[in-house]
């Protein structure tokens, strides 16, 4: 490394951020940009590990040690080559990632790990600055077809490289607009679209076809797409919301979160909302259910829309300060974590269960019943469960109920029913363990679709994996592209 007691000499710093007063006024970015010098500082705690965990952290596979060293070394086109030869769209890692990479941090182990996220963010800013980031158009065609349907990070990663294996690639989304959970569940404030935009450009004029308003199984049969297409891949991600079935249910007020994220994203990207439609937040006291990213998403949009107050409850009990015992490094800590829509207001609350939405008599929601409860284990059901603790239900009014609780399932109706692909015990498109392959020849899954609600970067990881397999399927079982693996012929 460029600095062999740069760890030592040099503390974590993060990128500051627009002030809570500032920031809820607008759905801009909240971090600022960080000088040149420092950030070369920050690639200069990158130490001489010897073993890299942040590789196995990163789903990707990133080759975090050689790109933060290109950077200390103010090498930036380097940088971004060894970023780009694992991951297709560092732009969007570097602002919406949980970095589990830093978690595998080796430095963090007794110290604060090396700000990779940040350093990923600043090397694709550089690139696109520099003009680096081009169209990849093939210079041979290998005049096979492939349908990618659905327009999220694992179907953009997918046709990304699939195009850049030769292939002649049609990328569906049944929406409006691309970018899937990337345009409309993440805010602005996380992820402006122009990013995407840019992105999606890029591709388009990399020779890939983006088809908007498509939505296989409806406006197409799926059956179409098999005698049309040499492929098909499936990516249209994890979208049946888990609900809250409990009595009350029915009352008006009562939304998933991805209704009320999708309608303010639109709102942000100037669509207008019919008045009988729009979900108004303003001086209204607000409940989220549910402790997870797109519930800290809710809190941060109803705070920018003028909620009266906002309250997050969560069923499983307050994960502790620092790292767990049970979640030793390398692996993802359980621990608390503080999002920036958590600093900008939010009453947490943990251990909570929902038990009834309370109504008026006109059918309108004012309030939620719910009772503390407490974890213990269960010997003889060989895990942990909770019992509601007694003298403690009441009733918290509220005016508005946003259920973020995960999702189920990818939906059947229409392109998995049409395609009769079979399906795992979740609910899921079944594959091979380790393959993307579906029970439908020729027809393959990645993302959220098969492996079920996860992470924006698995997403992409997965898309890439899958094209690999795709292109070999393709290019009788052999393969043009790199998944996981650097090739030094990129540099």
């Amino acid at each position: 490394m460029g600095d062999l007691k740069g760890f030592m000499k040099y503390p974590r710093t993060m990128p500051q951020k627009r002030t809570v007063k500032d920031r809820i006024k607008d759905y801009r970015e909240i971090y600022l940009p960080m000088d040149e010098k420092t950030i070369l500082h920050q690639a200069a705690r990158c130490m001489d590990c010897g073993v890299p965990f942040c590789h196995s952290g990163c789903p990707l596979g990133n080759i975090i040690p050689d790109f933060n060293d290109a950077v200390y070394e103010q090498d930036w086109h380097k940088a971004y080559q060894i970023l780009t030869s694992t991951n297709n769209f560092p732009e969007f890692t570097g602002r919406i990632c949980p970095a589990p990479c830093e978690k595998a941090c080796v430095l963090g182990i007794n110290n604060d790990p090396v700000t990779i996220e940040y350093i990923e963010k600043t090397i694709a800013e550089r690139a696109f600055e520099a003009g680096w980031v081009k169209p990849h158009t093939p210079i041979r065609r290998s005049h096979k077809t492939v349908a990618v349907v659905g327009s999220g990070p694992a179907g953009m990663a997918a046709a990304d490289q699939l195009n850049k294996a030769g292939h002649t690639v049609t990328l569906f989304e049944r929406n409006d607009q691309m970018g899937g959970l990337l345009r409309y569940g993440i805010p602005d404030f996380k992820l402006e679209k122009h990013i995407i935009d840019r992105r999606l450009q890029i591709m388009q004029d990399s020779g890939i076809a983006l088809r908007t308003n498509t939505n296989i199984g409806v406006d197409i049969d799926a059956r179409t797409l098999l005698q049309e297409y040499d492929a098909i891949v499936l990516t249209g991600g994890s979208t049946i919301p888990r609900d809250l079935n409990i009595s009350g249910r029915d009352l008006s007020g009562i939304y998933f979160a991805m209704q009320y994220l999708e309608q303010s994203n639109r709102q942000v990207a100037g669509q207008t909302t019919p008045a009988d439609q729009e979900i108004l937040v303003k001086d209204k006291h607000v409940i989220v259910i549910g402790g997870g990213d797109t519930g800290a998403d809710c809190v941060g949009t109803s705070n920018r829309k003028g909620a009266a107050s906002v309250t997050q409850i969560e069923l499983l009990e307050q994960p502790p300060l620092e790292r767990h015992e049970s979640t030793p490094w390398p692996l993802w800590p359980m621990q608390l974590r503080t999002s920036t829509s958590h600093e900008e207001g939010a009453n947490r609350q943990w251990s909570i269960l929902s038990k009834a939405f309370i109504g008026n008599d006109r059918g309108q929601l004012t309030g939620l019943e719910v009772v503390d409860i407490e974890w213990y284990y269960d010997e003889g059901q060989g895990r942990s469960t909770f019992r509601e603790i007694k003298g403690t239900q009441r009733v918290i009014p509220c005016d508005l109920v946003f259920v973020a609780v995960g999702f189920l399932h990818p939906q059947h109706k229409g392109l998995l029913a049409d395609l009769d692909v079979d399906l795992d015990s979740r609910g899921n498109v079944a594959t091979p363990p380790n393959h993307f392959d579906t029970s439908i020849d020729k027809v393959f899954a990645a993302g959220d679709m098969r492996r079920g609600q996860s992470l924006v970067v698995w997403a992409i990881s997965e898309g890439r994996e899958a094209a690999v397999e795709v292109d070999r399927y393709l290019s009788d079982g052999k393969t043009k592209l790199n998944s996981k693996s650097y090739s030094k012929l990129l540099v």
